[in-house]
């Protein structure tokens, strides 16, 4: 064992990974299994990230919030949460919507086609990774972990005495095990309620693999005469002989004897399985696979018109641009991506997307403003690609002078921002406050934006809780400053409303001691205010400054004020008969994060995440988490109708860990936002902190239901197919079908469905991606239902992994050529050298990395001449760092570790890192654990 592993173990030591305080007879679930494994997983990485550096690495207590924070990156929790959150409810999923594909349970001995889809799983999450698709990558991976945890609870495995994990799970060109042929008998009675001996003895001396058989109701099926079966009450299978069952999945279990070790063994394996994805996108990537990045976890990402008349608004972005990177590049509050789409008419796109300022830079010197002459451009079509590049809870900026050419795409956009919870700020330029020339013909006066063109965007912008910025090219610039002020890290949102149209309203938000740099950002044209703070003070909005505003600037239609830090409950009264728009932000490292859930309508019970706008008209809940705190917790939750003071409180059920489940009796049919109280405590018996936050995106529910599912790996040239139903509680008739996607595929779709209230139609939609897509890309597809006369639409959002068939499942190869030291007793005075042969084989795709993952020598690395997939490398380093382990990866992922040392008996050691990994952990854990318990 390497000393990386030995530190995990080490480490998980320190820390009492999986202890944690359970209960006795308590189990574990997959919600509690994959998020401790990504802790793991995540530690491992940053000590290593800063041995490299030379730094001391301390170890935290396990919750998002201290990983985050001992990893360097604290601005990095509410992103780091969310992926987590979002791993585990795909990994829930599973069970919700795959609960009798005994596939994804390793169920009915189907070994086979169980590690199937593990190991098709793997390789689209290492391709996504590669292009840098990590929502992809995430997606992905919950959805492979839960089979990969089922295998210990539902298979023999440890009931063959096995005490490390079975790593051929995670490769498709070794065997699994002995697996027991069809016909062969498995089990036999339980002793009544004892199943301790059920598995037939000659089953355990030859090590042959099987599984218990599982079936409910209509779906049962009898299972093969002499075979095990699953267990429990649901189980329709343990009642027809051999009687019983063999799962560990809890204490109370058939086989609940075995439950610990049956989820130490799936803890190990869990964590291996993270290992081989580490290893083959390297350090940093796994990491922002996981949310967690150098800088803010925010993207700085703009959407371009560049048209001809657009020179002076992409000078301004060159200059914002350009101010952003000079200042906060190496800061905290730098960009984790930079994104860039430019669209024009007939054209738009494509996206830039880098993690590199400069490159980014580069891409915004290179636009420039060309052409146009009519009146519409495809701004929605630009957007829409932004959206669907972007991370979630990004903050998107589209620069214009002109209206949608593509409205048809509202709808399409919406949905987006809705299930990203993304912000647009629409920075409009001259079109909605002066005339500006015609494009084509400078001597004739262009006419104005029609007022529903400009109320597009505004309308589009308080969806997402952004502004609709209104300026002369002259004042773009001075309104670009917005751009500066949103990329500072940990923003929250305290109040986020809108008018329209205008009328005299009170707005209240309340301030707590964690936020800093409070602003108010207003937009309008005609306005009146007067704020009043926590302490009975007043400020009109002829007062630039004063007891309560330290800075105020007006542009356009857009005036920001910059106030004083008073905690408490403050104020705000607005007077305009035109329409308006109010948000107050501030810093704060406490923010709340959430998705609408479902419960399960199929045999097992559970909340499955929504694709698509809750049900109207009825209960409906929410999963909410907050972040950025390890002591706060949320003491209300309430829908707030967006066009009035109107709310609908919740219901908060704790979950643990920073987690809540939220029971609302009624979801609103018209938008609304999400608003979450809570309190923290600082110290024991200090004053709480009591907090307010809000969602900035707006969002309604819908009388339509629409569902889909579909595997979520394309494959290149095959037509795919994605099913998908559609259920009315509202009017009936003809219903529109759009469906759409963000790379242009071929699709085909029915254009409408017709239903009668209360019934339900199902469909199919039909996608082509072209041969030379690359792998690892992903395609986001909206299917898009609209009621008879346009008044209810809702939407299912899907992102599919595009993958290319693989044929290289094969690692590289490590050979020693030579291996020298003169090592003695001062080690500074000695130096030591090796050379190793790396090749991947006549049928592989090549070597595309070797890397130090442990070693403080100097490495070097060359293609031997005229000699396919064979590279040398040499090292050398004092003999003071005696060991080195080189990680080597091929072109599609395929991870090999070669370990040396010249410790005093110069040793050798080549070993797979995915078999390497799982063992290491499970001798950790096996040492370290005890009275662990996994429900899967």
């Amino acid at each position: 064992m390497s000393s990386g592993f030995a530190a995990l173990c080490l480490l998980l030591l320190r820390t009492g990974a999986l202890g944690f305080g359970l209960l006795p007879g308590k189990s574990l679930n997959h919600q509690e299994i994959t998020e401790k494994a990504i802790l793991n997983s995540t530690l491992q990485v940053c000590r290593a990230l800063a041995q490299a550096d030379g730094t001391d690495f301390t170890f935290p207590p396990f919750t998002a919030k201290a990983v985050a924070v001992a990893c360097g990156e604290p601005q990095s929790c509410k992103s780091f949460r969310r992926a987590i959150i979002f791993i585990v409810l795909r990994n829930i999923r599973v069970d919700i919507r795959h609960a009798l594909n005994a596939s994804f349970h390793f169920d009915d001995e189907m070994f086979v086609q169980g590690r199937k889809i593990i190991t098709e799983g793997i390789l689209a999450v290492k391709a996504s990774n590669k292009q840098e698709n990590f929502e992809a990558a995430r997606q992905k991976l919950g959805e492979i972990l839960h089979p990969l945890q089922d295998f210990y609870s539902h298979s023999n495995w440890v009931e063959l005495g096995n005490k490390l994990p079975n790593s051929n799970l995670i490769r498709s060109d070794t065997s699994i095990g002995n697996i027991a042929d069809k016909s062969r008998a498995t089990c036999r009675n339980c002793d009544g309620d004892d199943c301790r001996n059920n598995i037939l003895g000659d089953i355990i001396e030859e090590k042959v693999l099987t599984s218990g058989y599982f079936g409910i109701g209509p779906f049962f099926s009898s299972k093969p005469k002499g075979k095990c079966s699953h267990g429990g009450a649901l189980d329709q299978t343990s009642n027809v002989e051999p009687k019983g069952g063999i799962s560990k999945d809890t204490f109370s279990s058939s086989h609940g004897h075995l439950h610990t070790d049956a989820a130490n063994l799936a803890i190990a394996a869990t964590s291996g399985l993270m290992e081989d994805i580490r290893g083959a996108a390297g350090d940093r990537p796994f990491l922002q696979m996981l949310g967690i990045s150098k800088g803010s976890s925010k993207a700085l990402c703009f959407v371009i018109d560049t048209t001809g008349s657009m020179s002076d608004d992409i000078a301004a972005v060159r200059t914002v641009t350009s101010s952003i990177i000079n200042s906060k590049v190496g800061t905290e509050d730098e960009p984790s991506v930079y994104i860039l789409v430019s669209f024009n008419d007939p054209d738009f796109g494509p996206l830039i997307k880098t993690t590199d300022p400069n490159v980014f830079k580069s891409a915004i010197n290179s636009l420039s403003a060309a052409g146009g002459g009519d009146e519409g451009e495809l701004s929605l079509s630009g957007l829409q690609l932004a959206l669907t590049g972007a991370p979630s809870n990004s903050e998107v900026f589209l620069f214009t002078d002109a209206p949608a050419k593509d409205k048809r795409l509202k709808s399409t956009v919406i949905a987006l921002i809705e299930r990203t919870q993304t912000v647009v700020n629409f920075m409009i330029s001259e079109s909605t406050v002066l005339n500006r020339r015609k494009r084509s013909d400078d001597t004739k006066i262009r006419p104005r934006i029609a007022a529903s063109d400009a109320q597009l965007y505004r309308d589009l912008a308080q969806a997402s809780g952004g502004l609709a910025i209104e300026v002369t090219k002259n004042e773009l610039s001075v309104a670009t400053s917005i751009i500066t002020e949103s990329s500072s890290s940990s923003l929250v949102t305290l109040l986020q409303a809108a008018r329209s149209p205008g009328k005299t309203d009170t707005f209240s938000f309340l301030v707590d001691e964690t936020v800093t740099n409070l602003r108010v950002y207003i937009t309008a044209h005609s306005l009146a205010f007067t704020l009043t703070g926590p302490t009975g003070q007043s400020q009109q909005i002829s007062e630039r400054t004063g007891s309560l505003i330290t800075a105020s600037q007006s542009v356009g239609n857009f005036k920001t004020l910059q106030l004083k830090r008073q905690v408490g409950l403050w104020k705000i009264k607005m007077v305009s008969s035109n329409p308006y728009t109010l948000m107050v932000i501030g810093q704060s490292a406490i923010d709340f994060l959430f998705d609408f859930v479902e419960a399960s309508q199929g045999p097992l019970t559970g909340y499955d995440a929504l694709d698509s706008r809750p049900r109207a008209g009825v209960n409906g809940s929410l999963l909410v988490s907050l972040t950025g705190s390890d002591s706060a917790t949320v003491t209300e939750v309430a829908l707030v109708k967006s066009s009035g003071s109107e709310e609908i409180k919740g219901v908060v059920e704790p979950q643990g860990g920073g987690s809540f489940l939220v029971h609302v009796d009624m979801m609103p049919s018209v938008e609304f936002v999400v608003r979450v109280k809570g309190q923290e405590s600082v110290a024991p018996g200090a004053p709480l902190i009591v907090f307010q936050r809000q969602s900035s995106t707006n969002f309604r529910a819908s009388n339509l239901t629409v569902m889909a599912d579909s595997d979520s790996i394309l494959v290149p040239g095959t037509p795919f197919s994605v099913p998908f139903s559609v259920m009315t509680t509202g009017v009936g008739g003809n219903f529109t079908i759009r469906a759409t996607n963000n790379r242009q595929f071929n699709s085909t779709s029915p254009t409408n469905l017709f239903l009668e209230t209360g019934s339900s139609a199902n469909d199919t939609v039909t996608l082509s991606a072209p041969l030379n897509t690359p792998s690892g890309s992903d395609v986001t597809l909206i299917i898009e239902v609209e009621a008879p006369g346009g008044g209810d639409t809702n939407y299912v959002v899907l992102r599919f992994s595009i993958l290319n068939t693989v044929t290289d499942f094969t690692p590289p190869v490590c050979e020693l050529l030579s291996l020298q030291s003169n090592c003695s007793d001062i080690c500074s005075l000695s130096m030591w050298e090796l050379s190793v042969q790396v090749t991947d084989g006549a049928e592989g795709t090549g070597v595309e990395r070797v890397s130090l993952r442990q070693g403080n020598g100097t490495m070097n690395t060359s293609l031997t001449a005229g000699k396919a997939n064979i590279t040398l490398v040499s090292y050398s380093s004092s003999c003071c760092s005696p060991d080195v382990e080189l990680l080597v990866v091929d072109r599609v992922g395929n991870v090999a570790s070669c370990f040396y040392s010249v410790r005093k008996s110069p040793t050798t050691a080549v070993v797979s890192l995915s078999t390497r990994a799982v063992q290491s952990f499970l001798l950790c854990f096996s040492i370290t654990i005890l009275g662990l318990s996994l429900p899967f």
